[in-house]
């Protein structure tokens, strides 16, 4: 078998069981904590706006926390999960990180084929995407932890110039983080059986029937 016959193959399995159930946890927990965080930055507001309650999670102050919290550990132990999962498997290295040096040369190119891609396959915008916004979660529950626990973790809260700069830090990463949602969601409705693989697992008969 050639090596594009196996790059169709494994594009027209979709997403495994494991990736399906972690994403759509890591959707609802996403969900859940800019929700009640727009509740929580409502009750003491770093610039001159106040999300709309209609659109916030929680009713009130302390409720919002309860949520934010409790979506919170669900995200770590969710991603976690995921990370042991991509490394045992090799989905990390299989469908994020590998990529030939040459590719970096042609991101303008990559960026205009964004939504010319098959299902479970990856262009290089797409790798850089999903690769940068670990790094944004990473920064989200750092600086969420330093929020949180400022004196127990003065040291972290330290490296963020303070707890106010931390809350500054938390903000733009949940900005750049609801940025990567924007995109992703649109790409998920104009590339052609992306959610439904999501969903099911399987390609959609249209592109099964191209074999």
């Amino acid at each position: 078998m050639s090596q594009s016959q196996a790059s169709e193959g494994q594009g027209a399995l979709g997403h495994s069981l494991f990736v399906r159930v972690t994403h759509w946890i890591n959707a609802f927990a996403v969900f859940i904590m800019i929700g009640s965080g727009w509740r929580i930055y409502d009750a003491s507001p770093l610039f001159d706006f106040r999300f709309p309650p209609d659109l916030t999670i929680g009713g009130w102050l302390a409720g919002a926390l309860a949520w934010h919290f409790a979506a919170m550990w669900l995200l770590v132990a969710n991603g976690v999960a995921y990370i042991v999962y991509g490394f045992v498997s090799g989905h990390f290295w299989r469908d994020l990180l590998r990529r030939p040096i040459l590719a970096y040369r042609n991101l303008r190119l990559e960026w205009m084929s964004l939504t010319m891609h098959g299902v479970g396959e990856y262009n290089l915008v797409q790798r850089m995407l999903y690769t940068g916004v670990v790094g944004v979660l990473v920064l989200l529950i750092a600086s969420g932890v330093a929020i949180w626990k400022p004196v127990q973790f003065q040291r972290l809260t330290a490296f963020f110039g303070g707890y106010d700069e931390a809350r500054y830090v938390h903000f733009y990463a949940m900005t750049a983080l609801c940025a990567f949602i924007a995109l992703h969601v649109t790409l998920a409705f104009l590339v052609s059986g992306v959610l439904l693989s999501m969903i099911t697992g399987r390609p959609p008969a249209a592109a099964a029937s191209k074999e």
